[in-house]
């Protein structure tokens, strides 16, 4: 991610030109999709000229990166106020695994995207989802060692590995949510995470 685009999705306060940016953004191709919205869309939604918005963000790709890496880091900070509200480390890791998964299943610009483009959210996991995954890994690893700190999980010298090897779980499950077991409810995804994701962190 460019310094352009990662100054955008960091900065919280709403007034911010960016911030419009992104929302005026957010807000059309939940309208529309990401296919048929132009810069010269967000920039008449967010009150600003094109070429602020080639400016502040680049081109139309830059831009729907900046959007869906604002998405996945509000929930990665979500992951981090998880962790400081256990005390037991298979809690933790079960409701990182049941928020992430919940919070993927009802946000409206991936549910809009998949029924209007899914090939594009193929490619926002794919080929073209580096970004996003890097920052899944490293806000899984940050709460798995911030219950290592409290004394929660003995710390093993492969953290980053282990909460790699969950974030990969997590992602194919999103990419292909049907196989051999049902995960359609929170109970059947607590007991999936306290019987094959606990041990990877623990084990």
């Amino acid at each position: 991610m460019s310094a352009s685009i990662q100054n955008a999705v960091t900065r919280a306060d709403p007034d911010t030109v960016e911030a419009r940016i992104l929302d005026a953004a957010l807000t059309r191709f939940h309208a529309v999709g990401v296919k048929k919205t132009t810069i010269e869309d967000v920039a008449r939604e967010a009150g600003v000229d094109r070429v602020t918005v080639y400016r502040r963000m680049g081109s139309r790709d830059d831009l729907v990166q900046a959007v869906v890496s604002r998405e996945v880091g509000t929930v990665l900070a979500e992951i981090a106020d998880i962790a400081e509200r256990h005390d037991v480390v298979d809690d933790l890791v079960v409701d990182i695994f049941v928020t992430v998964i919940g919070r993927w299943r009802t946000n409206p610009l991936a549910q809009r995207m998949l029924s209007l483009e899914p090939e594009r959210v193929v490619l926002k996991l794919t080929s073209e989802g580096a970004t996003t995954f890097a920052m899944s890994i490293a806000a899984t690893a940050a709460a798995m060692q911030r219950a290592a700190d409290r004394g929660l999980l003995t710390s093993p010298d492969d953290l980053v590995t282990r909460a790699e090897i969950v974030c990969r779980i997590v992602h194919s499950l999103i990419l292909a949510p049907h196989g051999s077991r049902e995960l359609s409810t929170e109970a059947e995804l607590e007991e999936f995470a306290r019987r094959y994701l606990v041990p990877i962190i623990t084990g």
